[in-house]
């Protein structure tokens, strides 16, 4: 009984903890403005089957796909196991499944196999950041706490898939040994190659078994908790990501409503612009950005795929789109503290654009879009880089003289040149 009380209050407690985090994070979110992504909801699903359940564009580079696909498959089937222990956790009985027979020997066979298979693409993910140190999982922004993420997680996982391989080894010799309400149920393809590590006693293997038992599920609520402060947050927002996902072209932007209705005016003196509040061009700030936006930032990944394809990057320049969606959710996070401590109206002083993303940075973006086509989740970087560009130039009038000089060339020439566009047919004639 008194392991049933822990047990619950350990259950409680994780919950709640998990839920008070993850509404701060909803709350944060909802800082941003708002847009409809609610248009072609069959669409939007069919999507979120294809990109975040079925992992499609992961396959552009097959081994770290295979890899993470076992670990994802691992982490969704194996939590079937959970169920089982969380229920017997709560009522203090044993293997409550058992009942299910062959089909219970099968999933208990299964789970091991994906175990063994999570440990092993693990250990390979560990030596692919660690050993072989690929490229794409370095940078400035790759640093201190965001270089350690990964690995702690991924060492949790090998210490989760051992302790559940453990806890079966162990569970299985002592249903041999006939010991109290350890009944004969379950298969042992791998943990069976473990037994023989395994004491010989009852009394120790019933310790180990415990052991492993509690450390797997307080694990797996450490872990839970985690999420919100981790990267791996995208285990929980891939799928509402890639749902509200732009399903436009990518090379179509956005227009400004103000703007529009002005262009509207002048073609028709007869129109009406419907009533709008004031607000700025562009974002400087997370507030000013959408809340589709804000949540890309918190689903980010930090894998790399987009900066390790950006051509500004590639060339040397200070761009990375990475860095971008985790500047954005580092502001929105001290935004977010911000409010628990003096309330949504403090204003600290600082902006994503200057003290975070610097202006070197949206300028050496060429717009091309290789960073969304390369986001495994449909992650966005360039909607946000679009927008300080529109608030440094509509807002503040500052851009790089190149662009200045492009922007006076289309107001006084209708093309980026220089030239009259009586001109624009010389090359023709010379012809």
């Amino acid at each position: 009984m008194a392991s049933q009380i822990i047990f619950l209050i350990l259950t409680l407690a994780g919950v709640a903890l998990f839920t008070f985090n993850a509404r701060k994070v909803i709350r944060n979110i909802k800082i941003g403005k708002p847009q409809n992504r609610t248009d072609q909801p069959a669409k939007r699903f069919a999507t979120m089957l294809k990109v975040a359940f079925g992992q499609t564009k992961m396959a552009v580079r097959p081994v770290p796909f295979i890899l993470h696909l076992v670990v994802y498959l691992g982490f969704v089937i194996i939590n079937l196991e959970v169920l089982e222990i969380m229920i017997d956790g709560i009522f203090g009985t044993h293997r409550i499944f058992a009942g299910l027979g062959g089909f219970y020997n099968f999933l208990i066979g299964s789970f091991e196999l994906l175990a063994l298979g999570v440990w092993l693409a693990c250990a390979v993910f560990l030596i692919r950041r660690n050993v072989l140190k690929l490229k794409r999982f370095s940078g400035v922004e790759m640093k201190s706490w965001p270089k350690s993420d990964a690995n702690y997680i991924l060492i949790t996982e090998i210490l989760l898939m051992t302790a559940f391989l453990l806890m079966n080894a162990s569970d299985a010799k002592l249903q041999a040994l006939g010991e109290g309400h350890y009944i004969n149920a379950g298969a042992f393809p791998v943990s069976a190659y473990l037994q023989g590590l395994l004491p010989t006693s009852a009394s120790s293997l019933i310790l180990v078994e415990r052991i492993c038992w509690w450390f797997h599920i307080v694990g797996i609520f450490a872990f839970l908790n985690y999420l919100p402060y981790s990267k791996h947050f995208h285990i929980l927002f891939a799928f509402p990501n890639t749902y509200f996902s732009n399903l436009e072209p990518k090379g179509e932007f956005t227009n400004m409503a103000s703007v529009t209705n002005e262009v509207k005016a002048m073609l028709d003196p007869s129109f009406v612009p419907a009533e709008t509040a004031p607000g700025k061009f562009g974002a400087k700030d997370v507030h000013d950005l959408t809340w589709v936006n804000l949540m890309n930032a918190y689903t980010c990944t930090e894998c790399g795929r987009c900066t390790s394809v950006c051509p500004a990057n590639i060339t040397g320049k200070l761009l990375s789109p990475r860095k971008i969606m985790m500047d954005t959710r580092d502001r929105l996070e001290e935004v977010g503290k911000n409010i628990d401590k003096h309330g949504a109206d403090h204003q600290d002083g600082k902006s994503l654009l200057d003290d975070y993303i610097s202006r070197e940075e949206i300028w050496a973006c060429t717009s091309c879009n290789a960073c969304t086509e390369a986001c495994p989740i449909n992650i966005d970087p360039l909607a946000i880089i679009v927008e300080l560009r529109r608030f440094a130039v509509m807002e503040e009038s500052v851009a790089p003289a190149s662009i200045n000089a492009m922007l006076g060339n289309v107001e006084n020439n209708g093309a980026p040149w220089k030239y009259s566009p009586a001109d624009r047919l010389n090359w023709a004639q010379e012809g």
